[in-house]
């Protein structure tokens, strides 16, 4: 248990550069503490004690700002940048190495007692406010883009933004890496938007020729007596 305490610190340190040292981890990211808190509830709703996980998930909730229902299965080092907003639903699974940011909503869209909310796989990244529905599984390495709703599966090394979500990009394996740049993501709106104002430009510069020709033309032209 020591060494997977020591692991979640180790491994904010490593991937958030704003981490100073361990003693401002301990104290001031409510991510891993929703973490641990949840380890607890989860440990207790796998024995059948209900309430008292739900209670220990809403104390969670009320101290983090993150809501986790204890029946949600997260792998090793996940790591809740910020995290005010983060909703993950009861049937969720997250692999390992994964990274999620604040208001992202793992959330289901059915009502029967089965699997319906969503399967993250190893090193999944989430986006600031991106909402993903379902008993849907996104693929290893996936990457969702800030905002964007999700509705389908993902496969590994897609990136996916929009809404609803759109692969705009993917990776081979050998390529797929945790770093995540949002001002890099692709997006195909503001591709198309630049197109247009390349085509605009250049009809634009083809009717100055244009009038510019029969400009001269039209001083060419003897005057009639």
């Amino acid at each position: 248990m020591w060494n997977r305490l020591k692991e979640d610190i180790q491994m904010i340190k490593e991937r958030d550069p704003a981490a100073k040292n361990y003693v401002e981890i301990l104290f001031c990211y409510p991510g891993l503490h929703a973490t641990w808190f949840h380890r607890i509830a989860h440990g207790l709703y796998l024995q059948k004690w209900y309430t008292i996980a739900r209670l220990i998930s809403h104390l969670s909730r009320w101290v983090t700002g993150i809501e986790i229902h204890p029946g949600v299965k997260i792998g090793r080092r996940l790591f809740i940048d910020h995290g005010m907003g983060v909703v993950m639903g009861e049937t969720t699974e997250i692999g390992d190495d994964c990274l999620i940011y604040k208001g992202v909503v793992l959330g289901g869209t059915r009502l029967e007692k089965k699997k319906r909310h969503p399967t993250l796989g190893n090193r999944v990244v989430v986006g600031s406010n991106s909402t993903i529905l379902g008993a849907i599984t996104i693929g290893d390495g996936a990457r969702i883009g800030s905002g964007s709703v999700v509705v389908k599966p993902v496969p590994p090394g897609a990136t996916v933004v929009g809404v609803p979500g759109r692969i705009v990009e993917s990776l081979s394996p050998e390529k797929l890496e945790l770093d995540f740049e949002h001002g890099n993501i692709p997006d195909p709106l503001s591709d198309i938007m630049k197109m247009l104002l390349q085509l605009h430009n250049k009809l634009e510069d083809r009717v100055k020729r244009l009038e510019r020709l029969e400009d001269q033309n039209s001083k060419n032209i003897p005057s009639e007596e």
